[in-house]
């Protein structure tokens, strides 16, 4: 007589690793189950299903997963110890060199993971497009810092930045895909940040010398 016992167990772990990585690498759609349980140690059906319920499940514990590691690039964004200009090159730079690795799947999961979706998958496009709507608040946030703390003329250029700023972020994950490298991103975002540099209050002793120069009085 056959014996019977528990399903095999697997590493969770390392199962949502797996996982992560099979998303982030097709996205959700393009990702079948099959192909999941083999990543995920070849775990059966059983398993899979008391451990995550569905696949949607899975691939919202694996947002969260990768929010809580790879997404940290982004913490920068909502510390208010950091000057605001700080904490945008920080969130762009650590990013770029994120997306950029050869040591995982290349780009942003929060933007390509759920691009494409059917009608009926339209809650995980939703919660990837609300993602991404917490990253243009975050940068908006710091500019609107900027501004109130007189760092940042309030003007037409401005109010446009954070626009500017989070479309540039959100494009790195294409250019990252097609190869484009972290030195150059490092060069673009560079050049992006001088849009913030040339929108920025003259501390006052630099415009009384400049005015000493022309003659003018403040």
């Amino acid at each position: 007589m056959a014996r019977t016992g528990r399903p095999r167990e697997f590493d969770r772990d390392k199962a949502i690793d797996a996982a992560t990585a099979l998303f982030w690498a097709q996205g959700y759609e393009p990702t079948s189950l099959t192909q999941l349980k083999a990543s995920m140690g070849h775990i059966s059906p059983a398993s899979f299903y008391a451990a995550f319920g569905s696949k949607e499940a899975l691939f919202r514990e694996v947002v969260q997963h990768y929010l809580a590691t790879y997404g940290q690039v982004m913490a920068p964004l909502w510390d208010e110890s950091l000057p605001p200009r700080e904490a945008i090159e920080r969130t762009l730079r650590g990013s770029a060199r994120m997306q950029a690795a050869r040591t995982h799947p290349t780009g942003c999961l929060v933007v390509s993971g759920a691009s494409n979706c059917s009608p009926e998958n339209e809650p995980v496009q939703a919660l990837l497009a609300a993602e991404r709507q917490r990253t243009r608040a975050g940068i908006k946030a710091c500019v609107e810092r900027a501004i109130a703390r007189n760092e940042l003329k309030a003007s037409p250029s401005t109010d446009v930045l954070p626009d500017i700023l989070a479309t540039f972020f959100h494009g790195m994950t294409c250019e990252a895909r097609d190869g484009m490298t972290v030195d150059t991103l490092d060069a673009a975002i560079t050049s992006l940040l001088t849009l913030w540099d040339i929108n920025t209050v003259k501390p006052l002793k630099n415009r009384q010398k400049n005015t000493e120069n022309t003659g003018v009085r403040l």
